[in-house]
């Protein structure tokens, strides 16, 4: 078997709350990269589940948005400087060898600012939820959660995409 570039570790059963929550996050992380491994830009650009319009490639840039937005903006106050312009994101159809390497590129980047944020702050740190939920008060502990579980859901139509695509499957 050849070593995979995204290598997995599960989880300790045993370690303590922030010990477990990192590497169940990185565990995701790790799952979701691995479904994309091996797979042409165009495979990762194709909507192989109709009808919905989701493709691997949509999935990487979502999480790439999605950890810039909750670690950097949300807990930390950046600004709101989207890696991808509104025109082109979900838009794959032309999708190329620049726009996945720009993808990874990103995804890798907000993944290794999340790490750096994560790492300096208390889990019991709080931010205040923007839009409806305005002043709502939010801890580290709740965002690496929902962050969690945003992979976890991901990870589930990862595995459908790419099997759809190529017959791949499983954990």
């Amino acid at each position: 078997m050849t070593e995979q570039p995204f290598p997995r570790r599960m989880p300790s059963r045993t370690a303590d709350e922030r010990t477990m929550l990192r590497q169940w996050l990185e565990f995701h992380r790790a799952t979701f990269a691995r479904k994309l491994q091996g797979l042409t830009p165009a495979q990762l650009a194709l909507r192989s589940a109709e009808p919905s319009e989701m493709s691997l490639l949509g999935l990487l840039q979502h999480h790439a948005e999605g950890e810039r937005w909750m670690f950097g903006c949300l807990f930390m106050g950046e600004p709101d400087v989207p890696y991808f312009s509104p025109v082109d994101f979900g838009d794959l159809t032309g999708a190329d060898d620049a726009v996945v390497a720009a993808s990874w590129a990103a995804w890798h980047e907000a993944c290794a600012r999340s790490r750096e944020i994560e790492a300096a702050a208390a889990l019991d740190d709080m931010t205040a939820m923007p839009g409806p939920w305005e002043n709502e008060p939010v801890s580290l502990r709740w965002l690496v959660v929902h962050v969690i579980e945003e992979y976890a859901r991901h990870n589930g139509h990862a595995d459908l995409l790419r099997e759809r695509i190529d017959g791949n499957a499983g954990w």
